[in-house]
């Protein structure tokens, strides 16, 4: 299980990796939030350097689903014994599932992290997840992580609201000394993420009426927008994703 970590934790501060934030919302306000990163190219390089041979997880197909309340009942005996600190990184994913592809011979490697709500303003709670979930392989992961610089609880705060017909999605800079921080600790890997785009795709049950940004694209019936940025981009101006979407009236 630590090495499945470590796979992770690689992906997410060492090469180029493609973002997607996927949110699924039915007529009640309810719905399910799925963050996935794909990290094929992680997998491509790692072939072309000659790495990964011999017997180690990078050699190994996997297609593996963890479901966080599962697992922290199953390794609570060890969970307990990690700091208080570890240990709240962990039970902020309770309510998730992760789901990994790995298949060297293709050099596939996607990660998707998922979990239910109820309600839009729950939505944020995925960012605080997300900064757990890229932090869990122990000290000094939040100054090399990504996403030190979003979500709420971080420098940035990440709002959303639907009342039915009207999504909107928002983010500010909360600390700017702390978030230009989070933005310096990523060193060269900045480099890296150069490439790496952050896509969002939301499924509303009506049509879509309109979308306040320039660029996006619909589904045939419109009841899924798709919207991208630069991933760096975004690190650093949190509010190129503040959008707002109307949909049809019932």
């Amino acid at each position: 299980m630590k090495n499945f970590f470590t796979l992770i934790a690689c992906a997410l501060v060492l090469t180029s990796c493609q973002f997607s934030e996927n949110i699924y919302i039915n007529e009640d306000g309810s719905g399910e939030m799925e963050f996935s990163m794909d990290a094929s190219e992680m997998m491509q390089m790692i072939g072309e350097m000659g790495e990964g041979s011999g017997n180690s997880d990078m050699d190994k197909a996997m297609d593996s689903t963890i479901v966080f309340k599962d697992f922290i009942r199953e390794n609570q005996d060890s969970i307990s014994k990690l700091p208080a600190e570890d240990q709240q990184k962990i039970k902020a994913l309770e309510d998730f599932k992760m789901h990994m592809v790995m298949n060297p011979e293709t050099k596939k490697m996607v990660f998707d992290l998922s979990t239910e709500f109820q309600n839009a303003n729950e939505l944020q709670d995925m960012f605080n997840a997300m900064n757990s979930f890229s932090n869990l392989q122990g000290k000094g992961g939040a100054a090399s992580s990504p996403f030190s610089s979003m979500g709420s609880g971080s420098s940035t705060d990440v709002n959303y609201a639907f009342d039915g017909t009207t999504f909107k999605r928002s983010a500010k800079i909360i600390d700017k000394e702390q978030h230009q921080k989070d933005i310096d600790s990523l060193g060269d890997t900045t480099m890296m993420f150069g490439s790496s785009k952050y896509k969002i795709n939301y499924h509303f049950p009506r049509p879509v009426k309109s979308f306040s940004k320039e660029g996006a694209l619909y589904s045939e019936d419109r009841k899924v927008v798709t919207f991208e940025v630069g991933f760096l981009a975004v690190l650093k101006d949190p509010e190129l994703l503040d959008f707002e979407v109307v949909l049809e009236d019932k």
